[in-house]
């Protein structure tokens, strides 16, 4: 990679984590460009060079949490042939990217239904797209065995992770009513039923 190109790499990682950090230390209120401006030391002039704008940084680090956390799932999969096992492994992921990235996993949350995604959907469709598509090749020959229903993959989506995801949303917004712990033990197998024929 040229030497050019390492370093604009090197600097939009280095203002993701920090914008994640500004986040996770002042909530949604305190996210603000001038927050992630003090915290990097990049001038907005910069930011916006790298970013478009203060809505393209959001977008850029919401697409970057939710790649780690797909990737969390894909990672999971590793290995694994039996479909029962596999969709049980990605249910667990989900949780456990949950609880030990808990600062990622909130951005991704608080983003669900944020200003910035109607207009910078592409960013995070470019992570998510093909992370997802994998997801659902992952079941493909389990489909064509009987194994899992044959839905689209957007239900299948929805069914594999809206659960969890919805356990962690909760989680994250500190609900009394949640344990992680919990749900470990008894979303796996029920999530499996839901997706069998």
């Amino acid at each position: 990679m040229p030497r050019k190109h390492q370093g604009t790499d090197v600097t939009v990682a280095r203002v993701l984590d920090a914008a994640l950090r500004v986040h996770a230390e002042h909530g949604r209120e305190g996210f603000t460009m001038t927050a992630v401006i003090d915290a990097t030391g990049l001038s907005s002039g910069s930011l916006y060079h790298h970013f478009g704008s203060f809505d393209g940084l959001a977008a850029a680090l919401c697409a970057r949490c939710l790649a780690d956390l797909l990737d969390a799932l894909l990672d999971a999969l590793t290995g694994i042939t039996e479909a029962r096992a596999g969709v049980e492994a990605v249910a667990r992921a989900y949780l456990a990217f949950t609880r030990e990235h808990s600062d990622a996993a909130r951005f991704i949350h608080a983003s669900a239904h944020a200003a910035f995604l109607p207009e910078h959907a592409d960013v995070v469709a470019e992570l998510k797209a093909p992370r997802i598509a994998r997801l659902v090749e992952w079941m493909v020959p389990h489909i064509k065995a009987g194994e899992v229903a044959p839905l689209s993959p957007a239900t299948m989506e929805m069914l594999l992770i809206g659960p969890v995801a919805e356990t962690a949303r909760r989680w994250l917004s500190c609900d009394p009513a949640i344990d992680l712990d919990e749900a470990a033990d008894v979303l796996p197998s029920r999530i499996w039923r839901s997706l069998q024929p």
